[in-house]
């Protein structure tokens, strides 16, 4: 199995966040519910101050609190590609999922009472491309790949400050700032 992740670089985004935007219009999301979303931080005093930004949807994480809090089985792993996902026939909307993610990954569709998620939009992957928060960053500060390449290729941060402790459920995210 190829474990697939996201590659952040925080210093190229700019915090547009069209890549939740795109996400959304592609999923048909309201207003409320974000597979991906973009974090503003705000750090230092005058004479230097900064800002940055990281974009987050669900991490695909090794050991997944979702996963874990599921008592139906509904949220699992997939064999080929450890990518996260909702059986939404199994799913009874009890949002255990939610409450045991620290990265707010699975999102209650309040219409259907079933949890919803990031599922690297497996759909356009089957046609050979890319997530679309991918290919709708305008700063290329997205990336989609088997994780071992990635950190191969980005190195190993997989938390920065603001985020979780990676040490909870060992996401498969590279970071760099």
């Amino acid at each position: 199995m190829a474990q697939m992740g996201f590659f952040i670089d925080v210093k190229k985004c700019i915090g547009c966040k069209t890549c939740t935007v795109a996400c959304k219009d592609k999923n048909d999301l309201e207003v409320g519910r974000n597979f991906r979303r973009v974090y503003d931080f705000e750090e230092g005093t005058f004479p230097k101050p900064y800002t940055y930004h990281i974009s987050i949807a669900c991490n695909h994480c090794d050991e997944p609190g979702c996963v874990k809090g599921c008592p139906t089985m509904a949220m699992h792993k997939r064999e080929e590609d450890g990518v996260v996902v909702v059986d939404e026939s199994k799913c009874v909307g009890c949002r255990y999922c939610e409450w045991n993610c620290p990265y707010e990954g699975p999102q209650y569709d309040e219409a259907a009472g079933k949890m919803t998620k990031c599922d690297t939009c497996l759909d356009l992957r089957e046609k050979g491309e890319n997530p679309v928060c991918v290919d709708s960053c305008i700063m290329r500060a997205i990336e989609f790949g088997p994780i071992d390449e990635l950190r191969a290729k980005y190195g190993n941060v997989n938390e920065i400050k603001g985020m979780p402790s990676a040490s909870l459920t060992k996401p498969n995210i590279v970071i760099h700032y």
